[in-house]
C-alpha cells in the first residue's frame, strides 16, 4: 500500500472546514433575528406549566383514548404555532403543558377546545342593556345592530363585519361591539358549590344548569339568560353546548350578547384555515375552506341570511357575527374578520386548522417555573465538563505528546461548528437546548475523542512494524477510519432508534447525541487527519520527543535486532 494513499491533499481537506466553518457563522451573523446564543429550554429559561383537567358532561372520567387524542391535537397546534421547547405529557387525568419563555398565555390559549359552530343571530343586545333584551319574534330574526344596507349590483361585499350606517337625524348613534378574539380569562370565579357534591358532580350540575337556561327554545327562558348572562365568568358550557339547541352567548369581548338558532355547520366542515393581512381593509382575517358538504351548507345559510347576521361560535363564544353582505355565497369559502392582530389570527386558524379537542379542558393550575435551578445545574455541569476537558487534554498532551495537541484543535474546531449549528437550529425549527441536549453534547465530544485515539494507536501498530512516523500516518488513517465510520455509524443509528421512541427531554438528548455524532466523523476526516499527516511530513513533528513515539520506534529496533539474530542464528 503506498504510503501516500488515502491521504492526498491535506490542505485542501483543512480548507473545506474551514470554509464550512465560515458558512455556518455567515449564517449566525447575517440572517435571522442575528441572535449570537443557542435557544434554551425551559429548565434553563424558565417559562410556564400549565395544568388542564378534563371536564366529561356527566362528571365522569375520561378515557385515555380521548386524552391521547388531545395530546397529539394540542402537540400539533403548538408545531404550527412555532412554539418551541414545549411538551404535553398526560397525567393521569389532565395534560401538562409546559411553555419555555416569558409568554404564559400562549400555553393557555393552546388548550382551547377549538369547538366551531356557525348559527344564524337570532337577537342581540349590548352588555350594559341586558336588561333590556327583547323576546324574538318566531321565525324571524330582529333587527341587527350596525347592519349595512344591501351591496350594489356587482359590488363586491366586504368579507365580514361590515360597518354601521350613519344615525338618523336626532338618533344617538349605535356603535357595534368590536368582534376581537380574546381567550377567556384563566382562574374565573366558579359558582358557589354545592354540599355534598365532588368536584365532578359540581362541574357536571353547572353544565346542566347552564343548558337548562341558555340553551332553553322557551323564549320566556331565553329572555331571562340574556338578562343574567355575566360574560366575565368561565363558561361551563364551553366545549359542552348541544349544537342543535338554541344558545345565549357572548361575544369574546364581553360587550355583547347574543341569542343564537341551533347549528347550521359543524367546525368539522372546514377543510382549510389560514391567515393573512387583508390590504383593502387594512386589518389581518382568518381564511377558511369548506369541505363539499359545509360549501353546500355555507351557500344555503347565507343564501337565507342576507343582510343579517351569523355567528362564528368557538367554544361557546362568539369570535365574529359579520352580516352577510350578499348571498348565497358559492365555493366553500369565506372569511372571520375583527380586530385581531397578526399573531392572534395565525392562532385562531391553527386552532380551526388542527381540529376539535375530543374533551372540554380547564386550567387547574398555572405556574411560573423558575431556571434558578436549572441555571445552577447548567453551571455545575458545565465546571465539570470543563474540568473533565482539561484533564482529558493535559492526559493526551503527557501520553500522545504532539499527537494529543492535535486532539485539542480539533475538540476545539468541533466545538465552534456544534455553537453555531445550534444557534442556526434555534432559529430555522426552533431547536431548544436543555440540560437533557447538553448532555448528549458532551457524550458525543467525548465520543469524538474516541475516534482520535482510535487512530492514533493505529499509527503506533505501524510504527511497531518498524514504519517511520511519515509512513505509518497515513496507513494508520487506512486502518482507522472504517472503524472510526463504523462506531459512529452504530452510534448515530441509537440516538435516532432514541429520538423516535422518545418524548420530552429525552428527544433533545438523543438529537445533539445524533448532531455530534455526524460532526465527529466531518472533524476526523476534515481536521485530524490532514492535520497528522501535515505533521507527520515535517522534521520537527518527527522527532520522537515531540511526537511521543520514541518509546514505540525503540521496540520496533529491538524487534527488528532480534528478528536479524535469529535469522543469522
Amino acid at each position: 500500500m503506498p504510503p501516500s494513499q488515502g491521504s492526498a491533499h491535506p490542505l485542501r481537506l483543512l480548507g473545506a472546514y474551514a470554509a464550512l466553518l465560515a458558512v455556518i457563522y455567515a449564517l449566525v451573523f447575517f440572517t435571522g433575528d442575528k441572535a449570537l446564543t443557542p435557544r434554551l429550554g425551559i429548565d434553563l429559561q424558565g417559562g410556564t406549566r400549565v395544568t388542564l383537567t378534563a371536564r366529561t358532561p356527566d362528571g365522569g372520567k375520561p378515557n385515555q383514548d380521548s386524552l391521547k387524542k388531545a395530546q397529539d391535537i394540542i402537540e400539533n397546534r403548538v408545531n404550527g404555532l412555532g412554539v418551541a421547547g414545549s411538551e404535553v405529557v398526560i397525567d393521569g387525568d389532565n395534560l401538562v403543558i409546559t411553555v419555555p419563555g416569558d409568554d404564559g398565555q400562549q400555553a393557555r390559549a393552546l388548550a382551547t377546545t377549538a369547538k366551531l359552530y356557525i348559527r344564524p343571530v337570532l337577537n342581540t343586545v349590548p352588555t350594559a342593556q341586558r336588561g333590556q333584551a327583547q323576546q324574538p319574534v318566531p321565525g324571524a330574526t330582529p333587527p341587527v345592530p350596525g347592519a349595512t344596507p344591501p351591496a350594489a349590483p356587482g359590488e363586491t361585499p366586504p368579507p365580514a363585519g361590515g360597518e354601521a350606517p350613519p344615525p338618523a337625524p336626532g338618533e344617538a348613534p349605535t356603535e357595534p361591539a368590536p368582534q376581537q378574539r380574546v381567550f377567556p380569562a384563566q382562574g374565573p370565579t366558579q359558582p358557589p358549590a354545592v354540599p355534598n357534591l365532588s368536584p365532578k358532580e359540581q362541574a357536571a350540575k353547572e353544565i346542566q344548569d347552564a343548558k337548562a337556561t341558555r340553551q332553553s327554545t322557551d323564549p320566556t327562558v331565553q329572555q331571562a339568560a340574556m338578562a343574567t348572562l355575566d360574560c366575565t365568568k368561565q363558561d361551563p358550557l364551553q366545549g359542552n353546548d348541544d349544537p342543535n339547541l338554541p344558545l345565549v352567548a357572548c361575544s369574546t369581548d364581553g360587550q355583547e350578547i347574543l341569542l343564537l338558532d341551533k347549528s347550521r355547520i359543524d367546525g368539522q366542515e372546514i377543510k382549510s384555515a389560514s391567515s393573512g393581512l387583508n390590504t383593502q381593509q387594512a386589518r389581518h382575517e382568518v381564511y377558511l375552506e369548506f369541505k363539499s358538504g359545509g360549501s353546500d351548507a355555507w351557500a344555503t345559510l347565507t343564501g337565507e341570511y342576507v343582510q343579517k347576521r351569523v355567528a362564528f361560535v368557538l367554544d361557546t363564544k362568539v369570535v365574529s357575527a359579520p352580516v352577510v353582505q350578499q348571498g348565497p355565497q358559492q365555493g366553500g369559502r369565506t372569511q372571520i374578520s375583527g380586530n385581531f392582530t397578526a399573531a392572534s389570527a395565525k392562532e385562531l386558524a391553527n386552532t380551526l386548522k388542527y381540529g376539535s379537542l375530543p374533551l372540554s379542558f380547564q386550567t387547574s393550575e398555572a405556574e411560573t417555573v423558575s431556571a434558578t435551578l436549572g441555571l445552577s445545574s447548567l453551571k455545575a455541569g458545565l465546571l465539570a465538563g470543563a474540568v473533565g476537558l482539561v484533564v482529558v487534554l493535559l492526559y493526551c498532551l503527557a501520553y500522545y505528546r504532539m499527537l494529543g495537541f492535535v486532539t485539542g484543535l480539533s475538540l476545539v474546531a468541533s466545538g465552534f461548528a456544534v455553537y453555531g449549528i445550534m444557534v442556526l437550529l434555534g432559529r430555522w425549527i426552533g431547536f431548544t437546548l436543555d440540560l437533557a441536549g447538553i448532555a448528549g453534547l458532551i457524550i458525543g465530544i467525548g465520543m469524538t475523542a474516541d475516534s482520535f485515539v482510535v487512530f492514533f494507536e493505529r499509527i503506533k501498530d505501524e510504527m511497531r512494524e518498524g514504519r517511520s512516523f511519515r509512513s505509518a500516518a497515513p496507513r494508520g488513517w487506512q486502518r482507522a477510519r472504517r472503524t472510526i465510520l463504523s462506531g459512529n455509524a452504530v452510534s448515530f443509528i441509537a440516538a435516532a432508534v432514541l429520538y423516535i421512541l422518545a418524548v420530552g427531554q429525552v428527544k433533545g438528548f438523543a438529537f445533539t447525541l445524533g448532531l455530534t455524532t455526524v460532526l465527529d466523523v466531518v472533524v476526523v476526516f476534515l481536521v485530524t487527519s490532514p492535520l497528522v499527516l501535515l505533521a507527520s511530513r515535517t522534521n520537527y513533528w518527527a522527532k520522537p520527543s515531540v511526537n511521543g513515539l520514541g518509546a514505540i520506534q525503540q521496540v520496533a529496533r529491538e524487534r527488528k535486532a532480534a528478528e536479524a539474530a535469529l535469522g543469522k542464528a
